[in-house]
């Protein structure tokens, strides 16, 4: 059995941050589970351009307020209770709202290793 907290894993090496998100990876690759879970904050007022090329990825918005731009298509709203599954490697870009930080439960397939951070085109590595 594995347990663990959101508040020990925030205090390690499991914690990565951008300008625009905080991502504290509590499940990963080397957990051996087929795939990883992450508790990600989006901050207040940012954009993040992502592009799962190499994974699948599902979202469920626990607190705050946002939307989702699918590259070329909707922009879909984001509030708690909302889930979106990128089963496309859907392009996109993600947005929190002014005062509305969103706090979110991310689904990895396959599983990220833990060091993975968006590349220039908003992309995760495949790494083995």
């Amino acid at each position: 059995m594995i347990v663990r907290t959101l508040d020990e894993c925030r205090d390690s090496e499991r914690r990565v941050a951008s300008e625009t998100w905080e991502s504290v990876r509590m499940l990963l690759k080397d957990d051996n589970m087929g795939f990883s879970f992450h508790i990600t904050t989006i901050f207040e007022n940012t954009e993040t351009h992502i592009h799962y090329q190499n994974h699948l990825e599902s979202v469920y918005c626990m607190s705050g307020e946002g939307e989702i731009e699918v590259v070329g298509g909707k922009t879909y709203p984001i509030k708690p209770g909302t889930l979106y599954i990128l089963d496309k490697h859907d392009e996109h870009y993600l947005r929190a709202y002014k005062d509305k930080e969103m706090v979110m439960a991310c689904v990895f397939n396959p599983p990220i290793t833990g060091k993975e951070t968006h590349d220039e085109n908003g992309v995760y590595p495949l790494i083995d």
